[in-house]
């Protein structure tokens, strides 16, 4: 039970930040499809990632039973995914550093107070770079993502260990009641075929 809850609560964290991830992604995709370049590998690496771990987070959530049946295969897929998305995020480790926003000075504004008297503030304007703060994000959610798919990574190793030994316990269990079940059929038959070798011959 608490597999279940903290699996789906992991599981939804990722297709949470997966699918901005996805559509600023392919917002980049999209604008060099229609210039006719070739998307950049920090770019496209990502995406397809993020694509892949998306389709895969919800596979996982909607056939849940499939999924804790087999947890050590979704275990070692999760980890080939932490592995994925730590190498996208290294190749667009570069706008970690990049600044998205420029502040400058703007004109003087006159605020009245009314019976207070008046104030003179300096207005501030903030330029943001769409493209540099989109990638930002981005990045961002990509090591997020990371984290997130090696929790649940954990969690299905532990629960696949756990059943693992359970299963482990019910075969010593079954093999444990079937012999018992043929050492007391053992000794009916013997008086069985004693008694009726009596009747034989009496």
């Amino acid at each position: 039970m608490l597999f279940a809850i903290f699996f789906s609560f992991w599981r939804f964290l990722q297709i949470i930040t997966l699918i901005p991830t996805i559509g600023l992604l392919a917002y980049f995709v999209d604008g060099y499809n229609k210039l006719n370049a070739l998307t950049p590998t920090y770019i496209l690496v990502l995406f397809i990632v993020s694509v892949l771990a998306g389709a895969w987070a919800i596979f996982t959530i909607f056939s849940y039973h499939r999924s804790s049946t087999n947890a050590s295969f979704v275990a070692l897929i999760d980890i080939l995914f932490v592995g994925a998305f730590i190498g996208a995020v290294y190749a667009l480790r570069f706008i970690a550093d990049a600044d998205c926003t420029n502040v400058t000075r703007g004109s003087s504004v006159d605020v009245s107070l009314g019976i207070f008297g008046s104030a003179s503030l300096n207005g501030v304007r903030v330029n943001v770079d769409k493209s540099c703060a989109m990638l930002k994000a981005a990045f961002a959610f990509g090591i997020l993502n990371a984290i997130f798919f090696f929790f649940t990574a954990a969690l299905a190793c532990l629960h696949g260990d756990r059943l693992s030994a359970g299963e482990r316990k019910t075969y010593v269990r079954e093999n444990h009641s079937h012999r018992h079940s043929h050492r007391s059929s053992a000794p009916h038959s013997r008086h069985s075929s004693h008694h009726s070798h009596r009747r034989v011959y009496v």
